[in-house]
């Protein structure tokens, strides 16, 4: 009489990290380039390779790499583009697994993406205008807009110039996530009838070779008396919102003061981060209000710096940051993928055969992320952890099919 073994499956923590083959070669290389010869790297003969039915096993990821049984090496199946795939986050790498049968094994490769200057830096307007009183004090402060690179340390954008006037030079400030606060400061007194309107031209640079630039137009156009710039409250606002917090929102509230009267006194908000997703998810109102406009996922985006502006009637301004904080919430629930199983196993073979080989994941942090594999009691089976969210179903006790 045949029995059958029900396993139950349940999920509650992490496993251990072990080691890996890795290789690291730079984007947009061409399809069928060389990245690696696996076979020699992990110490296998290209017969096992082919006798195991060896195969890349990336769960729900984009395949980005091939496995050539025939030769044994790893080749790039699509090319590359690290500003598309990690945007900003380094180290960028890709994580997979080569499996095998007969018997299975498995073996974690990580493949670090290195970036070339392939980006230049862009403004997101060819030129900014700027009306300004001719009695704006010396020190006076005008934001300007930052450049977007995607590259990332020397081939990323490295530094600003300003030509060519007199009257203004440009200060930057580094801020706490790495970016430069980029503002125009007046350094000698403006004289409407002397010189009614000003161009210059903001220059961005990278550091890649051959070196990248983009420009943008300022144009400043001198106006009659406007003696106060706004001042915000604080130099940065802290507010953190909970994800998948419905549109419509109220992050948080900002607040710039302008000493002076009637329409001089009048002070509009301004988000400046122009080119960035935060554009599109946030919103800022004439009263001062930091308002959610757009679905926000803690596992895809932890945290927001929004670069906000006040301005009077007058052109002045003065500018203030906001950093929001995301708060997870357990909204995931933990996947289990089978990566490989047999089909049967024989009543003697012994103890630890490996059955079956998974991979267990929840997007979530901390511990709303950590998982735990059990199964039911009773069978002659147990769950090990094989490395970082893999596990393996192997036989702990005697079989006898009868």
């Amino acid at each position: 009489m045949k029995r059958q073994v029900l396993l139950l499956i349940s999920i509650f923590c992490l496993s251990s990290v072990v080691g890996q083959v890795s290789y690291s070669i730079p984007e947009e290389m061409a399809k069928g380039s060389l990245v690696g010869n696996i076979a020699q790297d992990l110490g296998l003969d290209v017969k096992r390779l082919k006798s195991g039915k060896a195969r890349i096993y990336t769960g729900d990821s984009v395949q980005y790499i091939e496995l050539n049984r025939e030769r044994g090496v790893l080749l790039i199946k699509e090319k590359i583009d690290r500003e598309a795939l990690c945007r900003q986050t380094t180290p960028c790498a890709l994580h997979f697994q080569i499996t095998l049968e007969n018997p299975l094994e498995l073996f974690p490769v990580n493949v670090e993406i290195t970036d070339i200057n392939d980006n230049a830096p862009v403004f997101q307007k060819e030129e900014r205008r700027f009306e300004i009183s001719e009695s704006a004090v010396i020190g006076s402060k005008f934001m300007l807009e930052k450049a977007i690179d995607p590259d990332i340390g020397l081939n990323g954008l490295q530094r600003y110039t300003l030509k060519r006037s007199d009257n203004f030079v440009l200060k930057l400030q580094t801020q706490s996530d790495g970016s430069k606060k980029v503002e125009m400061i007046l350094q000698k007194p403006l004289d409407r009838e002397k010189q009614e309107h000003i161009s210059l031209v903001l220059t961005a640079e990278d550091g890649g070779e051959p070196q990248m630039t983009g420009t943008m137009q300022i144009h400043v156009t001198v106006l009659d008396v406007n003696d106060n710039a706004p001042v915000f409250s604080k130099a940065v606002y802290k507010a953190s919102i909970t994800e998948n917090s419905a549109i419509g929102t109220l992050v948080t509230k900002v607040s710039a003061s302008d000493a002076d009267k009637g329409s001089n006194g009048e002070v509009i908000y301004v988000i400046g981060n122009g080119m960035n997703t935060v554009a599109k998810l946030f919103h800022i109102n004439s009263e001062g209000d930091v308002i959610l406009d757009g679905p926000i996922d803690y596992e895809k985006e932890k945290n927001y710096h929004i670069d906000i502006e006040a301005i009077d009637q007058g052109g002045l301004s003065d500018s203030s940051k906001i950093i929001i904080d995301v708060i997870d919430v357990n909204d995931n629930s933990p996947i289990v993928n089978m990566i490989s199983t047999s089909g049967s196993v024989p009543e003697d073979s012994a103890h630890k055969t490996v059955i079956a080989l998974m991979s267990v994941n929840d997007p979530d942090s901390e511990t709303n992320g950590k998982v735990n594999c059990v199964i039911n009691e009773n069978i002659p089976f147990e769950i090990k952890s094989t490395s970082n969210n893999f596990y393996s179903l192997v036989t702990d006790s005697d079989l006898d099919r009868e």
